[in-house]
């Protein structure tokens, strides 16, 4: 078996990191080239991972001109990967790239013509559907015992950490960017349908107070074109005390049932001593015996996976580029305090 030998573009933070694990990891793939702008991340990253130094750079064109590799894993802050994939795709190289896919519509238009006329195949990490509660909802749903889905509320929520010290760009994003896209990803699957009208509000005032200048909430009403309805929120102001880094809740009725899931409580496990109780994430990112077994890492893994054989992303490119324009419109009603139509999807 030839492995698929993989460059990762953003090499340097945790999760870039965790990406160059998983391929080192992999029986199917091999790191070639590591790249990240702050060329000592790299070298530790590179050092730490047991990359050569050689396979190091700090340039993606230069990592594309000279280095050996398939596929590209872009692993850079939301906003700066329509430039990048559309470099990739004219080098021919496959890619990952961290969800979203864009953040503008011009960016995604531009991203999709540039992978259509190179022939690349492209998978967004928008990993919930790896979720073990969120892909057996998948498939009770699909079952179809049930009935079809009728209402859906889905709560996905950070502690304030995570906008004013863990994202170093976070006021260049959105918490619709850094978790909505996984929401709506996820109702757009679930549902099986693409929305048609939304209705957002937002509130804003507590992270520009501790100079992050970024809305707060979103609270989002999506009409689907199959007639079925969903409320949305996404907040990165939970307290830092909170007993897990994200607030997890989410519930569906059916025409015949109900599915209920909660995996920020999840009654697994909980270690407490005198000053906290805190709920261990099990689920998104886990490590067992020192290797990545959390769904995050999962997504990551079927990547390569269907790569190799040929077959089609469990996220499709349509998938990514609908939620990402989706997205665009939960801003615009939010912005506009109206409701909009959802048009001029993929």
């Amino acid at each position: 078996m030839k492995p698929i030998k993989m460059g990762v573009i953003g090499a340097g933070g945790t999760w870039g990191q965790t990406h160059v694990s998983i391929y080192k990891e992999h029986p199917l793939a091999s790191v070639t080239a590591i790249c990240d702008l702050n060329r000592s991340s790299a070298e530790a990253a590179a050092a730490k991972l047991g990359i050569p130094q050689e396979a190091v750079y700090t340039d993606y064109r230069e990592l594309l001109r000279h280095a050996d590799v398939d596929a590209v894993a872009i692993v850079t802050p939301d906003f700066l990967h329509a430039e990048l994939a559309v470099a990739c795709a004219k080098a021919k190289k496959h890619m990952l790239i961290e969800k979203p896919l864009a953040t503008t519509r011009e960016d995604v238009d531009r991203m999709m013509e540039a992978i259509a006329q190179n022939g690349v195949r492209v998978m967004v990490d928008l990993h919930n559907r790896w979720s073990p509660p969120f892909n057996a909802a998948w498939s009770a749903i699909h079952s179809g015992k049930y009935g079809n889905p009728c209402t859906a509320y889905f709560r996905l929520n950070d502690i304030r950490w995570v906008a004013t010290d863990l994202l170093k760009w976070s006021a260049k994003s959105s918490i619709l960017w850094f978790l909505g896209s996984h929401s709506l990803d996820t109702l757009r699957w679930l549902m099986g349908s693409e929305p048609s009208e939304i209705y957002a509000v937002k509130h804003e005032g507590v992270l520009r107070a501790e100079g992050v200048d970024t809305a707060d909430a979103y609270q989002t009403t999506i009409k689907f074109r199959n007639g079925a309805i969903a409320q949305m929120e996404n907040g990165w102001i939970d307290p830092n005390g909170n007993g897990c880094i994200n607030d997890i809740k989410f519930n569906m009725v059916l025409e015949r049932g109900k599915i209920d899931i909660d995996t920020s409580s999840h009654g697994m496990m909980e270690i407490a001593d005198d000053r906290q109780a805190v709920v261990p994430d099990v689920l998104v990112s886990n490590f067992v015996f020192g290797k990545c077994r959390g769904f995050a890492y999962e997504s990551i893994r079927s990547f390569i996976d269907q790569l190799y054989t040929g077959e089609e992303f469990h996220v499709t490119l349509r998938d990514a580029a609908n939620t990402s324009l989706s997205i665009l419109k939960i801003m615009e009603s939010a912005e506009n305090g109206k409701p909009v139509l959802v048009d001029g999807l993929y």
